[in-house]
């Protein structure tokens, strides 16, 4: 249901966030020199890693869990409202050209639709329904998982996609930036980054959103790994869609192999254009064919191919 609450119940639940505290000592920011804010700034962003270090073990517990059931065909869902919205969006719209994924497997939703990425949508984030019509148009699966997103922690609209993603057989995941939040609490993995008070008071886009882009960051990019879409740490999934990425896939596959030039272009011209398999083909000799059969009898891992392939 969308929230009705006492707007007196709600700012005394905000006033004990850490993510609201209002800091006396940064009360008069606004006269200071603006390198001085510059360094301000700077050195409360220096905090967030340091928050997220000591939340790892139960991080990659969560990618542990996300790749298990991403390895037999699961998707990974981001829900969340407004910066926290916009994030999840943003992780998941990077994956199709990086690692090469169907834009369906991971999926970023926000409160609102695709109009609140650019202006506010009034009473989005306070309605689970509409958390719940959202993921039931994606038709969730025992082996999604779902990832509610929010700085508070209490946004109806991320506890909601948390609570019936959970309630669907779904892997749940709760990422706020206070303790003992509800939404960690409502998700078999909570993950609570607490970066402390923001420079300007509630404005949670600040530590709040770094803290949460790099948990992103880590999810999507460690799950990926798992799931083949690297090797080493070079992008051999990496989708050619323009003149950039095209360069990158050669320089990745020259990388890999060692290979000249002309070599290069040879392997991609027989493999379509497909980083992996060319450099299986430069690696052991095989055709292009057989390079994808390798690759789909080792599930996309093109380590595990080139030791199927005796290298």
């Amino acid at each position: 249901m969308t929230s009705t609450s006492d707007p007196r119940d709600l700012r005394a639940e905000l006033e004990s966030l850490t993510t609201e505290a209002f800091r006396p000592d940064r009360a008069d920011i606004d006269r200071l020199p603006t390198l001085d804010l510059a360094r301000l700034m700077n050195g409360e962003d220096s905090s967030v890693p340091a928050a997220v270090a000591e939340r790892l073990p139960v991080i990659a517990a969560a990618i542990d869990a996300v790749a298990e059931r991403m390895a037999r065909g699961g998707r990974l869902v981001y829900a969340g409202a407004g910066t926290a919205g916009r994030l999840g969006v943003l992780d998941a719209s990077e994956c199709p050209p990086t690692f090469n994924t169907d834009p369906t497997q991971v999926v970023g939703l926000i409160a609102g639709g695709p109009a609140a990425m650019v202006t506010s949508v009034e009473g989005a984030e306070d309605s689970t329904e509409l958390a719940r019509a959202d993921l039931d148009e994606l038709k969730l699966t025992p082996l999604d998982t779902v990832v509610g997103v929010s700085a508070s922690g209490r946004t109806p609209y991320a506890i909601g996609a948390v609570e019936h993603a959970r309630a669907q057989g779904a892997l749940t995941i709760g990422l706020a930036c206070n303790a003992d939040s509800a939404l960690a609490a409502a998700a078999e993995h909570g993950i609570e980054i607490v970066v402390g008070p923001e420079l300007l008071t509630g404005s949670t886009r600040l530590k709040s959103g770094t803290a949460q882009k790099l948990v992103l960051n880590m999810i999507s990019t460690i799950t990926m790994i798992r799931l083949g879409k690297t090797y080493g740490n070079l992008m051999v999934d990496v989708r050619a869609s323009n003149d950039k990425l095209r360069a990158r896939s050669r320089r990745i596959v020259a990388l890999a192999t060692g290979a000249d030039e002309e070599e290069i272009e040879r392997a991609l011209a027989v493999t379509d254009g497909e980083v992996k398999n060319a450099v299986l083909v430069l690696v052991t000799g095989v055709d292009g064919p057989t390079a994808a059969r390798l690759l789909e009898e080792s599930g996309g891992h093109l380590r595990a191919a080139l030791a199927a392939a005796g290298c």
